[in-house]
């Protein structure tokens, strides 16, 4: 028996009339009450069940969604990151930039296989870890809305922190984000020889906010993602081998063709054929000096062959310019004797006190 408010009688006294509540037709709204009504004929139980039965299925359910939109998406991050061949360069990593050439594409891939592939995972790695983060901050902020909890205040907080923690927190931001981009533009990678402007030297480690490099002298500097304005790799696709050499006043004609023979006969080498993208070319004469004249030499090599190459190839020139007697002949010009007085100073031109016409 339940009592209601005090109402009339039929016969007229104020006293409260008990009536006995139809507990069918309270549950006739609800499936689920008029079910576990029905199994267990416990009203109290049947009125809890949305409480007690749907809203944890609602959050169980919330979650699996979750944990399975979130495999779904790191699957398919793993699987852009590790289709790749040695001939073929990651799907993650096509939209970012297209190479130049089909030469130099084919180049990078040729020597570079597994710089991508590290490169592509270090980007799945980040990926993945921000798909973990956004899937269960929603996950949970659903889950906080089916306990009835207030999503208003806890997001005006969360916004007034996030812009506390960005006006606090901007150089930590901007190195994050620069950090990103790099990795994503493949700007440099570990064992490349940079150039950051203050520090120059070859990376040791690259992180989301702070790049190691150690320089010729065994320094290792720490150099923040976001102060970096400027890069310049040396490592990365192909470089150039630029060699000049004095010739003094020898024939010039002479001394191109011998060191064109030399670095075409170490292009041909098998120890060295692979080191070398074209065929080495001698320009010609890149400056005349007081000396004489200065032939310039070039060839277009891989970037870890560079050193290599440069080395070598200024050997063979050398040793090609002393074998054909060119070297003797550049020497002997350097030694000569020469006259104090140029020839319109000379005593053809005037008396021997060594002005013009005998001028005094």
């Amino acid at each position: 028996m339940i009592p209601l408010a005090p109402t009339p009688n039929p016969s007229g006294s104020a006293e409260p009339i008990f009536v006995t509540p139809d507990v069918t037709k309270s549950c006739d709204a609800n499936p689920l009450c008029k079910w576990v009504l029905d199994e267990t004929g416990n009203q109290w139980l049947a009125n809890s069940s949305f409480v007690f039965i749907v809203k944890p299925l609602k959050i169980v359910a919330i979650i699996l969604v979750a944990m399975l939109i979130r495999w779904l998406l790191h699957r398919a991050i793993q699987r852009l990151a590790t289709s790749t061949s040695r001939a073929e360069m990651p799907a993650l990593l096509k939209p970012l930039r297209d190479r130049a050439t089909k030469h130099t594409e084919a180049v990078e891939n040729q020597f570079i296989p597994e710089r991508r592939r590290q490169r592509a995972e270090a980007i799945g790695s980040v990926l993945r870890s921000f798909v973990t983060a956004v899937v269960f901050t929603m996950a949970a902020l659903l889950v906080l809305g089916e306990l009835n909890f207030n999503l208003a205040p806890l997001l005006a907080s969360a916004g007034i922190v996030g812009v506390a923690l960005g006006f606090g927190a901007q150089s930590l931001v901007k190195d994050l984000i620069a950090g990103l981009f790099m990795l994503l533009e493949d700007q440099y990678g570990v064992g490349d020889s940079v150039d950051l402007g203050d520090a120059v030297g070859v990376v040791e480690t690259v992180g989301l906010r702070v790049t190691t490099v150690r320089d010729m002298r065994g320094v290792l500097w720490y150099i923040r993602n976001g102060e970096i304005i400027r890069v310049g790799n040396k490592s990365q696709g192909w470089a150039m081998v630029v060699i000049d050499i004095p010739i003094g006043f020898v024939n010039s004609e002479e001394a191109t063709a011998v060191l064109r023979q030399a670095a075409l006969g170490m292009a041909d080498e098998p120890e060295h054929a692979t080191e070398f993208l074209e065929p080495p070319d001698v320009v010609g004469v890149e400056q005349l000096t007081v000396d004489g004249a200065v032939i310039r030499t070039i060839a277009k090599t891989t970037a870890d062959g560079q050193p290599i190459v440069q080395r070598e190839l200024r050997r063979r020139l050398t040793e090609a310019l002393e074998s054909s007697g060119i070297a003797e002949r550049i020497a002997l010009s350097r030694m000569l004797p020469r006259s104090a007085v140029p020839p319109m100073y000379s005593d053809t031109a005037g008396d021997s006190s060594g002005t013009p016409g005998g001028a005094t």
